[in-house]
């Protein structure tokens, strides 16, 4: 009985044994993958990419999403809704903002992605970021586009939202009193299908 004792004792030592050798070896992998990373990736929310050319006020065709360098992708900025280019001389005036900003094709921009990633046509949705501004907010901050809170990609409502508060209390753009856009750009959309 005693033998039989020690015998089952014995292995459930080196059964606790195994478990703690597997569990650092485990901590080990992935120390070294850790390790192995690079200074200077980005975080699994954000994608550096190329402008290929921006189609409107609010969208952009980039290269260097995904596996596919070289495939053209279509990006919707988030929270921003800019007027129609026919919608004139504000639909004009975003998109040559948004070039403004970017500066020119083949320039490099970060887009930080929020809880859903493309829209229901396809496009990816992301907030655009060059030299540390975020491009969406500054759009909407000089009067060029309308804030557009679109379940459920809220990370820079409030931003976005005092940004056009600032642009109509400046008379900015789309806000101006002089001139001011009648119809929103989804009203507009609507009536010219």
């Amino acid at each position: 009985m005693r033998n039989k004792q020690f015998k089952i004792t014995k292995v459930v030592m080196s059964v606790r044994l195994g478990d703690w050798v597997r569990k650092i070896a485990i901590l080990a992998c992935l120390l070294l993958l850790v390790s192995c990373q690079g200074k200077n990736q980005l975080p699994n929310n954000e994608a550096q990419v190329k402008v290929a050319r921006v189609v409107s006020g609010q969208s952009l065709e980039v290269l260097g999403m995904a596996e596919q360098p070289n495939l053209i992708s279509q990006v919707r900025l988030v929270g921003v809704d800019a007027p129609d280019l026919r919608q004139r001389p504000w639909g004009e005036a975003a998109k040559e903002q948004l070039e403004d900003l970017i500066g020119g094709a083949e320039q490099s921009v970060t887009l930080e992605f929020d809880l859903e990633a493309k829209d229901k046509i396809g496009r990816t949705l992301a907030y655009v970021w060059k030299n540390k501004v975020l491009l969406n907010e500054e759009l909407v901050k000089q009067g060029n586009a309308m804030f557009v809170g679109r379940s459920p990609n809220h990370k820079y409502d409030q931003r976005l939202e005092r940004a056009q508060e600032w642009a109509r209390l400046m008379g900015q753009g789309i806000w101006n009193p002089e001139k001011p856009m009648r119809l929103t750009p989804g009203e507009f959309r609507r009536q010219n299908l």
